[in-house]
């Protein structure tokens, strides 16, 4: 009797690509493995018309249905000809939905045609199969009925995880976690493997907080039912990792690496080891525990140069890790020479190395190329990286932010018309990949805003920081440096238009936040006073001020310097 399958399985496991009562798994997928009967990702096809001549008086063979299920899975093993998959999958629906009537067989084959349609780039297609198959009306509450519904849950949230739409993923991956729960309870250790692969797609939607709760659930889970130091708590506590650093909380983070790395070496992952290493040199390098950063990175180095060879990817990451470590401690000759070394790596890449290794790469690089001033390389390199990208529906988030450095990078060389076209076109990507809320939206709507204030398309430029500011009080609160830097622009902007009254009230506002912030002394709120008091005195104004506490006057932790300001701030009175 089929349980519900775990999303994650051991190293050591065969990864699941298709899932059908009665038949064997075939194949894995370089993304973790999903409890759906999805394939692993793959390139879009040419579509080819779907030209399955059925003759109904077959139909009602009710031995039909599964013959033709048998060979749609005997194609995709073959791995010979999807499309003739495909229309053994098509013919096996209605065959089981003429014969059989609505039933678990129905919605089962329902699945393999989608992975199918999934398999072929064709995910607009697999998205109502998926949907149909959970109005199948005679799913009861057995097992195998608890495990189709489970299973149909993943696939759609897999399949929209490959459309790029984030929310709608999440949306069906909490839906089939909540069905398994029900059928296992709370503490099974299935539950903590989905709990681990919902973490994951948090994790990708910047939704830290989320993953936070679940990574937390899922090492109660191991407590109870794992063995001391396995391997699926050493992942747990990897990801939990990722998302304290990601929160900022440095120091739970390197205990959850640390203790993840005594799970690795109890199990001779010499790999894994190094991998974890490199994590806990970026935890030391945000902490500015330089030298601790520089023994892990080369730990790591050394291990990954002698298992891998002096040209893997991995080899290159980890020059990019010490190029990043090096500028950051001003030691910026060796900070390029090891940016050089990653990039020989790029240029000449071992076989099995993927494009998107590689763009990874090249964006990284392009980083540290920028904060050496080098906004020309850097740009370059960000090209290099599109290049090797598809714009496919799994590739578009990736791909815009791609395009929004590069706006950052036509930007500073004054480039701004460029500079527009890439902001907007990552615009367009971000909306259609379902994140028009995030925080990085916002930031990337500013950005846009400034590039077109510099080709006077101020109208534009309005809108643009006046949905920025409403995304940003949203996702980060109005006291947010973001949130502060939007409500300067849109001031200025305002100025700029003549309504000095809106300006005004924005600027009044900004003051007040920043000096309880930052103190009054702070470069940044002197600046502000300056700007407001002349659109004050043009309106015949004096400002409307309470008596601020001796604390905010003298927040000395709040002082910086004249030129870091003037970095921040960009012509006309913007911020970028």
């Amino acid at each position: 009797m089929p349980g519900l399958v775990s999303v994650k399985t051991p190293p050591t496991a065969t990864p699941l690509r298709i899932l059908v009562a009665g038949t064997e798994n075939g194949g894995g997928s370089k993304r973790t493995p999903s409890p759906s009967p999805s394939f692993s990702r793959s390139k879009p096809t040419k579509r080819t018309p779907d030209k399955t001549h059925i003759d109904e008086s077959s139909l009602d063979n009710p031995d039909l249905g599964p013959f033709l299920l048998k060979l749609a899975r005997d194609a995709i093993a073959s791995g010979d000809n999807l499309n003739k998959a495909l229309d053994y999958a098509i013919r096996a629906s209605k065959a089981f939905e003429r014969c059989s009537g609505p039933g678990l067989e129905l919605a089962m084959s329902l699945h393999v045609l989608a992975a199918i349609y999934s398999s072929l780039g064709r995910f607009e297609e697999a998205v109502p199969v998926l949907e149909r198959s959970f109005e199948v009306p005679d799913l009861g509450s057995g097992p195998n009925n608890t495990l189709a519904k489970f299973s149909g849950c993943m696939q759609l949230g897999d399949t929209y995880s490959m459309m790029g739409q984030l929310d709608q993923s999440i949306k069906f991956y909490e839906s089939g976690l909540r069905i398994q729960i029900e059928a296992l309870g709370d503490s099974d250790p299935r539950v903590a493997e989905t709990c681990r692969y919902l973490a994951e797609a948090h994790v990708q939607a910047m939704q830290f907080d989320e993953a936070e709760n679940l990574c937390k659930k899922t090492l109660e889970i191991h407590r109870e039912h794992s063995a001391p130091a396995s391997l699926e708590e050493a992942a747990d506590r990897r990801l939990m990792a990722l998302v304290c650093e990601a929160k900022g909380d440095y120091e739970p983070a390197l205990e959850h690496l640390v203790l993840a790395s005594m799970s690795m070496i109890a199990n001779g992952q010499e790999n894994e080891v190094a991998a974890i290493d490199v994590s806990i040199g970026n935890i030391y390098l945000s902490l500015c525990r330089f030298d601790e950063a520089i023994f892990a990175y080369q730990k790591a180095l050394t291990v990954f140069k002698s298992t891998k060879g002096e040209s893997h990817p991995s080899v290159a990451s980890v020059f990019i890790r010490l190029a990043d470590l090096y500028y950051k401690i001003g030691k910026l000759r060796e900070s390029k020479s090891y940016s050089e070394n990653a990039l020989r790596i790029y240029a000449k890449p071992v076989p099995g190395t993927t494009s998107e290794e590689i763009a990874s790469g090249l964006t990284e690089v392009s980083a540290i190329y920028e904060a050496l001033d080098e906004p020309e390389e850097a740009l370059k390199l960000l090209q290099k990286a599109m290049k090797l990208l598809e714009d496919t529906p799994g590739n578009r988030s990736t791909i815009a932010g791609i395009e929004a450095q590069m706006g950052v990078m036509f930007y500073m060389v004054g480039r701004y018309g460029e500079a527009r076209s890439s902001f907007e076109s990552a615009v367009e990507k971000l909306r259609a990949s379902g994140e028009s809320k995030s925080a990085f939206f916002g930031i990337v709507l500013n950005q846009m805003g400034l590039a077109s204030v510099q080709l006077y398309r101020i109208d534009e430029a309005v809108e643009l920081f006046e949905e920025a500011r409403k995304i940003l009080e949203q996702e980060c609160g109005s006291c947010h440096l973001e949130t502060l830097g939007v409500y300067s622009n849109l001031a200025a902007t305002y100025d700029a238009m003549g309504r000095v009254e809106d300006a005004i009230e924005i600027l009044e506002s900004i003051l007040k936040m920043r000096e309880e912030k930052l103190g009054t002394a702070n470069p940044d709120v002197d600046d502000e006073k300056k700007r407001l008091a002349e659109l004050l005195k043009e309106a015949g104004r004096t400002r409307n001020r309470k008596g601020k506490s001796l604390e905010n006057l003298l927040d000395a932790n709040s002082y910086r310097t004249k030129e870091e300001s003037a970095m921040r701030r960009s012509t006309f009175g913007f911020r970028s």
